[in-house]
């Protein structure tokens, strides 16, 4: 009787090394002076720098996809999805004013497949580059057993950094304040369980390209920003849609609140569709999906024209969508 092998139960290391080794290149293209030499272990360095900061306060992130990942299996599309793991976490990083530094993966399936997993890679290091920041290493679990042939799961973890005196925390929103929303890419990268129940399989075959447009990564335009102006808050659309997240802005300030305006930016398309297909309410799209904007940043309002103006000029769409209000 032949023994039993590692291989044999359906994990091939040989093969997820030579595949790692073939993508060392993409990865290493994301490398500042920062990274340190590969020691060979399965952990990355990364120098601060001596000097460089003051005082400074590392922020932190991690995050999946969701379920946009069954609309990206079922169209056999994932260029995207790489992308959306970096963007979930380097946005959330963000919102304190922070730089982002370095990002991990995690990726699990059944059985390794090369061409996807290259494809993964390949859009987080696609976002990365968009972040300005290094992937210093990650994960990749072959499990047999445990996901179907096809399927798979991504998630990942970021670290940022910024001066304690310029944290962006909310504390300094005044009555008054303009809200400022930054136009997003589409739903990005959660609802997706409405989304699916919404539009059938069908639904989803027919706007999957809408669908699995990447999560717009605002990183480099508003940390130029944040050298200009005086931002008071930040909030990344992401769970809880628009209403929850809007309300975020204030929420060290519990006697003030956002007035935002429907109807003052354009709400894509795709939004309109799953709204017809699920008969959904607003509340519940308001409650559920970014309606268009994937960040809002809150600033004085004699600021809010040059904020705007200076996002444009990057190539991000904003538009001023409320005020700061007190609570009547």
């Amino acid at each position: 009787m032949k023994g039993v092998t590692y291989r044999k139960a359906g994990v091939n290391i040989a093969a997820t090394d030579r595949w790692l080794h073939q993508l060392g290149p993409v990865i290493r293209a994301t490398h500042g002076p920062e990274v340190l030499p590969d020691r060979g272990q399965f952990a990355g360095l990364f120098a601060l720098g001596r000097g460089r900061y003051r005082d400074p306060v590392l922020v932190s992130s991690t995050d999946g996809v969701g379920t946009k990942l069954k609309v990206a299996q079922l169209l056999g599309r994932h260029e995207g999805i790489g992308v959306d793991a970096v963007a979930m976490n380097v946005n959330d990083v963000l919102v304190y004013g922070a730089r982002p530094l370095f990002f991990l993966d995690y990726v699990a399936m059944g059985k390794i497949d090369r061409r996807l997993l290259s494809a993964l890679v390949r859009g987080v290091a696609d976002g990365c580059a968009q972040s300005g920041c290094a992937l210093t290493g990650g994960e990749t679990a072959e499990m047999p057993g445990v996901y179907k042939p096809g399927e798979y799961d991504i998630a990942g973890f970021c670290v940022g950094i910024v001066e304690r005196r310029a944290i962006v925390d909310g504390s300094a929103v005044r009555a008054g304040d303009a809200v400022i929303g930054l136009a997003s890419s589409g739903v990005h990268a959660n609802g997706f369980s409405l989304v699916r129940a919404a539009l059938g399989s069908r639904g989803l075959k027919r706007w999957g390209r809408d669908l699995l447009t990447p999560t717009k990564i605002y990183v480099k335009p508003v940390l130029a920003v944040l050298r200009r102006f005086r931002i008071r808050a930040m909030a990344h659309v992401t769970g809880g849609g628009l209403r929850r997240r809007l309300a975020s802005l204030t929420a060290r300030q519990p006697s003030l609140d956002v007035a935002w305006r429907p109807g003052s930016w354009p709400v894509p398309e795709i939004f309109r569709h799953i709204q017809a297909a699920g008969q959904v309410t607003d509340e519940q799209m308001e409650s559920t999906f970014n309606m268009g904007i994937g960040m809002a940043l809150v600033c004085a309002p004699r600021e809010g024209a040059g904020v705007i103006r200076m996002l444009r000029q990057a190539g991000v769409a904003a538009w001023p969508i409320g005020t700061v209000e007190r609570r009547s």
